[in-house]
Formats: C-alpha cells, structure tokens, sequence
C-alpha cells in the first residue's frame, strides 16, 4: 500500500549534507532545483532513530551560494576581465540552505504518526522533498478536525495546519486558558488574521468570546445590519460565525451599556466640567461638595434616574443649600458666589451639556443591559428565560463615534474607567465560578493593545489602572480559563509583563526596525536564521493590487503541529475569503 511518503527520487529538492545537528541541518540543494524559489519552503525527510522510521519537517531560512574557484586571485583576475568563465562560472557553484526543524514523527505499530523529538542527526545522503498537503494529512490524520489553516506555508502552497484550541477539559480543549498576540505596523493583515482566528475558536460554540474594541471595527462588521466587510478582507464573519452556530452575537454600543455602580457615577461626574461650571473649582471643595450630594442621592433616587431633568433640578437646590455650602466653604463669600451662579445659571444648557451626558450613561430601558449583567450573561450562558444560551459572542464597541452619537460626555479618560469597571466584572465572574468548581472557557479580544497596556505609566489615573488590571488578569485569570488576545501595532509600546505571558504569538510585516526590532529579537533571539526570514517580509501595500496582497507571518508557540520544537513557524495568511472558508471546509454564509 502506498502512501504519500512514497515518492519518486526526482523529486528531491536535496540532501542532507555537513555539518549538520539536531537544531540545525546543513541542506546541499540538489542541481535540479538550484533556481527554485526555496526561502520559506517546508520540506521533509524519512531517517531511522531508535530502530524505528521517522519523519521530520523543517523549514528554509536560508539560502547560501558558494564558488570556491571565484574565491581564487587568479580566476578572480580572469573574471576582471571576462567576466565569465565557461568551466567555473555557474557550473561550480554550490547552493547549500540551512533548515529549522520544527517536527518530528514516530511511525506507529498501528500506521499512524506520533509526535516526538529529534535525538539523532540524519546521515548525510538523506533525501529531502518538499511538503505537500498530501503528505502533511497523512501525517496528521490523527488530528481529525482539530486542524485549522491560516494561510499557506510561507513562499509555497500547502497549507499549514494549525489549531485552535479552547479552554476547557474534554475534546477539543487544552485544559487550561492561553494568552494570543497579534502583532504587525498597520496594513500588516493582523486585522484579517484575527477574523479568521475569531472563526477558528468560534468552532468551539460553548466557548464564550469578549471583544473589547475601543475603534469599533469588530463592532462595524459584527451587526446584524453590517452592509459590507471591514478592511477590504470580503469575509462576512457575522455571517460564518453563525453558521458555526454562534446565534447568539450580541454587539453593544456604549449607549446600550448601562453602568451601575454609585462609584463611577461619583468618578465620571468629578472628571466632568459640572462643579467647575458651578465655579466649585478647588479640590477640596469639590470632592466635600461631591461627597454630600453622592449621599444624599444614594439614600433619595436611583442611579438609573439620574439622567431624569426633575431629578437634576433637585440636584442644584441641595447644592444651593446650607448643607452643602457650609461644609464646602468656610467663609461667606465662596457660598455666596455659588449660590447665585446656581441661581442664574441657564438650567437648559447646564443639564443637556454637563449633567445629562454624564447621567445617561447610567439610565436604564428595555434596550439597555448594564454591564456586569452583560458579563454575567456571556459567562453564565443562561438568557433571560434562564434556559442555555449557546454559542455566545459579545462585542463592546467603547468608540468615540458610538458615544458621540448617543451625546454621552465621552474622552479618553470615560473610556478607560468604563473599560475598568468591565475588566473587574468580568475577574469577578470569573474567580467566582472558579470557586465554584468551574471554568468560564472565555477568550478576550482586545484591539489596539498597546493604547490601554502601555510599557509606560500614563498620566491619567483611570488609564493607569486599566494599565495595572490587564497585567494582573494575564498573571492570574489562566486558572479561571479566561485566555486574552492581544493585537497591536507595536511590541516596544506594550507592557512587558503582557509579552512575557503571551503563549502564541504572530508578527506581521513591520516590526524589523528600532525599538520593535529590538523587542522581537528577545522573542526570538535564538533563531537567527528565522530571524533573518523575518527580515526578508515584503510589504504587503508594496502590491499592485489588493488581489495580489501577500500577508506573511511569523509564529512562535504551540500554533501548529508542525512546531513541536518551539522554533518559528512562517506563512502567508489568506488574503481571499473564499480561499479561507474552502480551507476550513466552511459554506459560504447565507445571502
């Protein structure tokens, strides 16, 4: 019976040849493919180890060429002078290429392959061919349908096979929760290759996914009404998420959040121009000031009133009272002063502009889910029937854009106290149903990384401690099988402690330069003729077309099972979504 590891001598590309070690093969290229086009290329060879057949798979880093005649003074003069000569120039030439072994299999008793390592160095002599998708399903029939594909083996067409697995125990799973990066200068494809890494774990359809996106692309492309795709990929991934049977895709915009805590009432309403428009303008003023009336209103109105005009109506007649000014201010003029500002203050213009935007983001409706409750229900996978709610996707669209059209009071600083308040409710589920005996088997999507984990402490407080809840939940939430995934333009910008604790990681074009070169060379550090691959990534812009795109990828982590070694893998992801789906064996979505 033949298999596809049977193959024809001439298919040879080369052999392995010296020195050579059980890190790197010296590769001689044979004559016959002395022109082809071999950086990147996967290759495979069968050697005997322990008594037993063997298969191991590498890929090109590198491609040297060396004339030693051309390396003579004397030729060297002839060459000055004739430029070529018949005998040596061209004919002598040896092409040798370095490979990076990535896997190694066992042939099993039962005719099936088995992972294992290299613990010898193939005798020189030893045919390399180069890889197919033939050869790569007969290897891992074993992986049934756990494989996914990406993209294609960088510079070649077979596709690489990679997995995706989720968080929990049982089929499927890995049993514990990792932390993904996503990493390449804008236009790199990392946007597309983390739509397709969304389908991958959206297989897995009692996995719940979170995407936290400060822009609102996600949230763009994921609405049920979402005319076209996001970015020139023409991937409809609401569309083949349910088809997966993820029918339950919720996206929020930040006007269809409600936040509930009296604290973040008190914080945003402290950050807003509201007591410095009511010339209650010292520090210590105002927080006395805020203090009351955050008391006084916990004890008299809701916080989902809040955002009600009779209630800020009763608002400035407590300010305006003794109460208030007395504790505020020590002398009489200051309470005079506010007293009649708030007296002939324009209450029209006061509510709409400094209290409302500030208030709605705490109104509750119909349409409205308040955030730990939206936490909770993406957890829980219960709805509001309390029956299982399967195949849940949860996108917070935190933009600029969705909050200006609501007219919520909305900067930088609102956005990362909103994000904060989610990444404690969601730590909060999570360590509960952790001493519950349980696991949450979530993954978190956050886009733009490196705005709300940067390397550097920023100056604002809620910033800094959105900065400080990511770098404890990727140190401590993996028990509670809560993974993140992290995609940013920059590695030097980022939190170190995030790469640290990353488990796979993929690098876009963009990032051999400065400061990222720097930080991807510790990444990688011990693979320099990888490294040197890397370097060799064209810019995908540099196209004439957008059909003729290639987005090439470095990977570094358990991705696929070709690389068992913990070297970097490299290939060119999908720049069609037809290609994707066919792939993966996914039907176009419905029209």
């Amino acid at each position: 019976m033949t298999t596809p590891l049977d193959v024809d001598i001439d298919a040879a590309i080369g052999v392995v040849g010296s020195p050579s070690s059980t890190a790197r093969l010296t590769v001689e290229v044979l004559e016959n493919a002395a022109t082809r086009s071999l950086t990147g290329e996967m290759v495979w060879f069968r050697f005997e180890q322990d008594g037993v057949d063997h298969v191991a798979l590498g890929q090109v880093t590198r491609l040297s060429m060396r004339n030693r005649w051309h390396e003579d003074p004397t030729i060297l003069t002839l060459i000055r002078r004739h430029a070529h000569i018949d005998a040596v120039s061209g004919r002598q030439d040896t092409h040798t290429a370095e490979l990076a072994l990535g896997a190694v299999f066992r042939h099993e008793g039962d005719g099936r392959w088995r992972g294992t390592r290299l613990g010898t160095v193939p005798r020189t002599g030893t045919l390399l061919y180069p890889v197919s998708d033939a050869v790569l399903g007969h290897l891992l029939a074993s992986a049934g349908d756990e494989l996914f594909h990406l993209g294609t083996v960088y510079g070649a067409t077979p596709r690489l096979p990679m997995w995706f697995r989720h968080f929990g125990p049982g089929p499927g799973g890995a049993g514990e929760a990792f932390h993904v990066g996503v990493f390449g200068r804008t236009g790199s494809g990392k946007s597309v290759l983390a739509r397709m890494m969304l389908v991958a774990w959206g297989r897995h359809r009692d996995m719940p996914i979170l995407v936290l996106d400060p822009q609102g692309e996600f949230a763009r492309e994921l609405r049920r009404d979402a005319d076209r795709p996001v970015g020139g990929f023409d991937l409809d991934l609401r569309g083949v998420l349910e088809g997966l049977g993820r029918q339950n895709i919720v996206v929020r915009r930040i006007d269809e959040l409600v936040l509930d805590s009296w604290e973040l009432f008190e914080r945003l309403l402290a950050d807003s121009p509201f007591f410095p428009r009511l010339t209650i303008k010292r520090a210590e003023n105002a927080d006395i000031a805020m203090d009351i009336l955050i008391h006084t209103l916990e004890k008299h109105e809701k916080l989902a009133d809040l955002h009600r005009r009779d209630v800020f109506d009763r608002v400035l007649t407590f300010l305006a009272s003794p109460d208030v000014l007395d504790a505020a201010f020590a002398t009489r003029a200051p309470r005079e002063r506010v007293r009649q500002v708030i007296g002939n203050a324009d209450r029209d213009v006061l509510y709409a502009e400094h209290w409302k935007p500030v208030a709605a983001l705490f109104a509750e409706d119909e349409h409205r889910r308040p955030v730990k409750r939206a936490v909770e229900w993406l957890v829980s996978g219960k709805g509001r029937d309390g029956q299982p709610d399967a195949g849940r996707v949860l996108v917070l669209d935190l933009s600029a854009e969705a909050a200006g059209r609501a007219g919520l009071a909305w900067s930088e600083h609102t956005e990362a106290v909103v994000i904060h308040h989610i990444l404690k409710s969601l730590k909060k589920v999570a360590e509960k149903t952790w001493q519950e005996g349980g696991s949450i088997n979530t993954l978190v999507l956050i886009d733009e990384a490196h705005r709300l984990a940067p390397r550097w402490p920023p100056e604002d407080e809620a910033a800094r401690a959105v900065r400080l809840a990511l770098v404890d939940a990727v140190r401590t939430t993996r028990k509670y099988g809560l993974g993140w995934m992290f995609i940013s333009q920059t590695l030097s910008s980022l939190h170190p402690e995030l790469l640290h604790q990353l488990r796979m990681m993929f690098f876009g074009f963009g990032l051999a330069m400065g400061a990222e070169w720097q930080a991807l060379t510790q990444i990688a550090g011990g693979a320099e003729g990888a490294l040197d691959l890397y370097r060799s990534f064209a810019d995908p812009q540099s196209a004439l077309d957008a059909r003729g795109r290639r987005f090439p990828f470095m990977a570094v982590g358990p991705v696929s099972p070709l690389s068992f070694s913990g070297r970097p893998v490299f290939f060119e992801a999908f720049n069609r979504a037809g290609a994707f789906l066919e792939a993966n064996g996914l039907a176009p979505p419905r029209s």
